[in-house]
């Protein structure tokens, strides 16, 4: 299993703070936003990574990561999207990359607390379709949000006035390779973008989609707001770890 960071676009709801870099070189603490999901995948025992950049800095994602030594990678593939198409137009860049076999893709401004090896794994044992994994929050109105009916998930509405549920679809995303037949039919939203909703909506119209829950706290970082509670976040998580640690009989 492969895994993809989606890091293009170009952060407009973070400027100035863009206007001379890539959102995701900003940092998180004590770390660069993209180290993140790159753990993640590594934390969940994916070593073949490709990250999906974008605008006029994508060449210090190269210098900064390099070939991934630091996460105990040997290697990092790479690629470009052109203009800001979405999320969807952004994974179809990772087709070649991921040469029929399943991914998973995590959004590069989300980062979690906990560790997605037993999705990951239980991914890898359904025989088709996609895996999404749900997170209960207070602003569901942000998200993409599950309708979930019967202990199944019914639709995804992306950011609803009236949610049907409060519980948000968090950035980590898991393929078949069916995936890019799917977005090659998809119709750009209102926005002028191909959504990843539209993608999760596909799989459960032909009743692929399975899902779990995240445990942990999980945060996007696109706003400032959500970038500070990030930092908070992570900042206290480590905080405690190393209590945890000192305390240790």
């Amino acid at each position: 299993m492969k895994g993809v960071v989606l890091a293009g676009g170009t952060g407009s709801r973070l400027f100035p703070l863009t206007k001379i870099t890539n959102k995701h070189l900003l940092p998180i603490y004590d770390k660069p936003m993209i180290y993140y999901p790159i753990q993640t995948l590594v934390d969940a025992g994916i070593r073949e990574i490709l990250v999906v950049t974008g605008g006029r800095n994508s060449g210090d994602f190269l210098r900064l990561l390099a070939n991934g030594r630091e996460f105990g990678l040997k290697h990092l593939d790479y690629t470009y999207q052109e203009g800001e198409g979405g999320i969807a137009d952004a994974l179809a860049l990772a087709e070649h990359f991921a040469d029929g076999q399943k991914i998973c893709v995590v959004l590069g401004d989300n980062i979690i607390q906990g560790n997605v090896r037993e999705a990951v794994e239980e991914f890898k044992q359904q025989p088709t379709g996609a895996k999404i994994l749900l997170k209960e929050v207070p602003d569901a109105e942000r998200f993409g949000v599950a309708e979930i009916r019967d202990g199944r998930i019914a639709s995804i509405e992306e950011k609803p006035k009236h949610p049907k549920s409060n519980y948000a679809v968090i950035g980590i995303y898991m393929y078949d390779e069916t995936v890019f037949e799917k977005v090659r039919v998809l119709v750009p939203s209102g926005r002028g973008e191909l959504e990843i909703t539209d993608v999760n909506n596909a799989y459960i119209r032909e009743g692929s989609m399975s899902y779990g829950h995240l445990d942990g706290w999980w945060t996007d970082a696109g706003t400032f707001e959500s970038l500070l509670r990030a930092a908070n976040l992570v900042a206290e998580t480590r905080t405690k770890n190393s209590e945890a640690v000192l305390v240790k009989p």
